[in-house]
């Protein structure tokens, strides 16, 4: 059950720019904190997405003899995008943002494996094993970038 080299790269890759984020917010200069904020909530609402693309794809990809995708895939597959559009709207409205936004989306990234996890007949055999580090690297990153916000 080894991660091919490809997705296991690239998947690492992707907690670089959130990490990133989380040391300019943290450590960086001031003038860099609202920038890495907004650019943090961005990026984790862009991969959010993506895992829901992600699901949507298992899903219709899921042969047709007796494995059918699950009903419940296809509303959990649109939620992610959804969601983080939701996080946007506090500060479309003039509530405090990005705060409390990069905290619900940190907690929903670190909540995906439950979904992944239900899709045992339609996932490869290796995809807990990339999911799980990966949703609570940027899950954890990005409550970092909340709590940073909030400490501002």
């Amino acid at each position: 059950m080894i991660v091919p080299p490809m997705p296991r790269r690239f998947g690492y890759a992707g907690i670089l720019p959130q990490l990133a984020c989380v040391l300019a917010a943290w450590f960086g200069p001031p003038e860099w904190q609202w920038s890495a904020l907004a650019i943090g909530w961005a990026y984790a609402a862009l991969i959010f997405g993506f895992l829901g693309g992600l699901w949507w794809g298992l899903a219709a990809a899921a042969p047709d003899e007796g494995r059918n995708a699950p009903g419940w895939l296809w509303v959990a597959a649109v939620t992610p995008s959804l969601f983080a559009l939701a996080t946007f709207l506090p500060w479309v409205f003039g509530a405090s943002w990005p705060g409390p936004s990069l905290l619900a989306l940190g907690a929903a990234l670190l909540v995906t494996p439950l979904v992944d996890a239900r899709l045992v007949t339609i996932r490869p055999v290796w995809w807990m094993r990339l999911r799980i580090p990966l949703s609570l690297s940027l899950g954890g990153l990005t409550i970092a970038l909340g709590v940073a916000a909030l400490a501002l």
